[in-house]
């Protein structure tokens, strides 16, 4: 917005410790020797618009989210634009001074520092300010110093009557000290080659030891310039205006400006580009890479379905081999157990026998092993025996009976007719054991006894343990 437009100062805050800023006016100026460019200055509007879109347009916010302020300033990013010197965060600072720090970020980094906002907004590099964001005076704490435009604008503010100081730029390589003025932005201006550092070198006798301290009414020589300027002579300021040479200088200048500003244009289009063919690639790349994933995603679960089904086959020919194994010989008579290992024998004497010696015969076979009847027979017995744990007995029509004992579970109840390799139970160590085995036995008579050896007895009838 125009100078007479410019938005309302915040309440002002409580000066901070670190020293003041100040602008040329009054008996002497503090002077900060970088002063933000006015060429890519937003307007006040636009920084609001943009602020309503980042924060709400709330100055001092502070969500906790790594951003702050209005503009959502990172605190890497506040400090490298000389944040700082404002306040350590920027929701500490007025609203000027983000403003402030936010312009030399748009001159460096361009609108996409705030890609999504700066274009609802309207923000761009080029984007003329409309003088709402002139930088403040002294008289507002910590804010930056004050341009006061063109050298055209210092002119005619300065020679009005042709009573006032030397005209700005008077045409002799020299400069007079305005109210608003900065060593860093005269250097500028007047393309002062060495930039502040040479003007000061230049004029230390008139400025004095301390660079930061001018005076307006000084006349400044410019170090550098190539053009001769004429003196402006008094009256009412239109001589300078219709100047040919000062007319060709703006037109150079407007010239010079507007390359700028198409050169970083074409090298902020040329970056996009660049990046969003960067991008394209990238996501080529994840797509490709999802894809050879997922096929191999594929071939790796068809190899398990393969295997799958390789182990499935494996294991229904076991299981019919097993079968085959465990069925009754052609006899009608059968092992009592399959896939076993032979343990105690029959007859071996020792004291942990009550009769003296042991009256069957041990298979040594895990819990849970199927159990079968030997031939056809009658149970006798089901249920529990003492110090044979769990038991079945079967009469069989040869009048002999068979013992099976230390069952962990029984199949089949007193009483039932069983045929040979039914299954009557399953093993375990229940009872006098002293781990899981099944305990066979054959006797002449259904009480203990009167037990023959058990191996002889299957011999007989064609079964070979």
């Amino acid at each position: 917005m125009a100078p007479a437009g410019r938005h309302r100062r915040p309440t002002p805050r409580p000066l901070s410790r670190l020293p003041l800023v100040l602008t040329a006016g009054g008996a002497g100026l503090a002077l900060p020797l970088v002063s933000a460019s006015g060429a890519g200055a937003a307007s006040g509007g636009l920084w609001d618009k943009v602020a309503q879109c980042e924060s709400s347009g709330n100055w001092s916010t502070n969500t906790g989210n790594g951003h702050f302020g209005g503009l959502q300033f990172t605190p890497s990013t506040w400090k490298a634009f000389g944040g700082t010197v404002h306040a350590s965060r920027a929701d500490l600072a007025t609203r000027a001074q983000q403003v402030a720090v936010a312009e030399k970020v748009l001159d460096a980094q361009g609108p996409g520092a705030w890609p999504v906002c700066s274009v609802r907004a309207g923000l761009t590099r080029d984007r003329a300010a409309d003088g709402s964001t002139a930088r403040r005076a002294a008289s507002e704490p910590g804010e930056a110093a004050p341009r006061t435009g063109t050298a055209t604008a210092r002119q005619a503010s300065a020679r009005t009557d042709g009573t006032g100081p030397a005209a700005v730029g008077d045409g002799r390589g020299h400069h007079r000290v305005v109210p608003g003025d900065t060593l860093s932005g005269i250097a500028e201006e007047h393309d002062v080659r060495g930039g502040w550092q040479r003007l000061y070198t230049a004029n230390r006798t008139v400025v004095g030891g301390d660079p930061d301290l001018i005076v307006p009414g000084q006349r400044l020589d410019l170090p550098g310039r190539q053009v001769q300027e004429r003196p402006a002579a008094p009256g009412t300021g239109q001589e300078a205006a219709n100047d040919p040479a000062e007319q060709s200088r703006s037109r150079q200048d407007g010239q010079r400006k507007e390359r700028e500003r198409q050169r970083a244009a074409e090298q902020h289009r040329a970056a996009e580009q660049q990046k969003a063919a960067e991008r394209q690639k990238a996501a080529e790349q994840k797509e490709a890479a999802e894809q050879k994933e997922a096929a191999e995603r594929r071939r790796a679960a068809e190899r398990e379905r393969a295997a799958e089904r390789e182990r499935a086959a494996e294991q229904q020919k076991k299981q019919k081999a097993a079968a085959a194994k465990e069925a009754p010989a052609s006899s009608g008579w059968t092992a009592p157990v399959r896939g076993y290992a032979s343990g105690t024998a029959y007859g071996v004497s020792g004291p942990h026998w009550a009769s003296g010696h042991h009256t069957g015969q041990d298979f040594a076979v895990p819990t849970g092993t199927s159990v079968r009847a030997v031939t056809d027979g009658t149970v006798v017995a089901a249920g529990w025996g003492g110090s044979y744990g769990y038991q079945v007995v079967l009469r069989h029509a040869d009048g002999k009976y068979t013992q099976y004992a230390h069952l962990s579970s029984i199949s089949v109840r007193t009483g039932e007719r069983v045929t040979g390799g039914r299954q009557i139970g399953r093993s375990g160590s229940t009872g006098n054991s002293t781990g899981p085995h099944l305990h066979f036995e054959v006797r002449t008579g259904p009480g203990y006894g009167s037990d023959i050896d058990p191996r002889a007895y299957l011999r007989q009838h064609g079964v070979t343990l």
